[in-house]
């Protein structure tokens, strides 16, 4: 998944998301930050949000389940990667990856899952804590070595 293919996602959902939460299109606008005309012209498949506005979906309806499912997890930790291309927040806790997520390689405590949906990488610890996310797997691959240190050699591969 790409930044275009996310802003697409992301505008595709907007409807459903105001329709599942009983909300207006003047009230949708008004929470998006944009005019009710815009918001139709998303909805109508003519044109797509902006950057900001997806940005500004996923925050605030960061929760949304139907948001989640089209993006394969936490709609932010998609916008932190497309922004930074890589990130190490140690301790942010997530749900293990039963869905949207394949084991890839194991060493140590620490597992390097693939999003089936957007297909970024991670690393999450026994705790299922995330320790690192990246799209590019050479760089997650570098990260779990450093994670569970050069001499381990537990590996599961999958």
């Amino acid at each position: 998944m790409d930044r275009d293919e996310f802003i697409q996602i992301v505008s595709e959902t907007i409807k459903h998301i105001r329709v599942n939460r009983n909300l207006t299109q003047d009230r949708m606008a008004e929470i998006l930050g944009i005019s009710k005309k815009t918001l139709i012209q998303i909805e109508k498949d003519r044109i797509y949000a902006g950057w900001t506005v997806a940005i500004a979906c996923c925050a605030i309806f960061r929760n949304d389940e139907t948001l989640q499912m089209v993006l394969g997890g936490d709609p932010l930790e998609l916008v932190d990667l497309f922004s930074t291309r890589n990130i190490a927040t140690p301790g942010v806790k997530t749900l293990g990856g039963k869905i949207w997520w394949r084991k890839v390689d194991s060493r140590g405590d620490y597992v390097l899952q693939n999003n089936v949906i957007s297909h970024h990488f991670r690393i999450i610890d026994g705790e299922n804590r995330r320790w690192f996310s990246s799209f590019d797997e050479q760089d997650a691959r570098l990260r779990l070595m450093e994670l569970a240190g050069a001499g381990n050699t537990n590996q599961d591969n999958n």
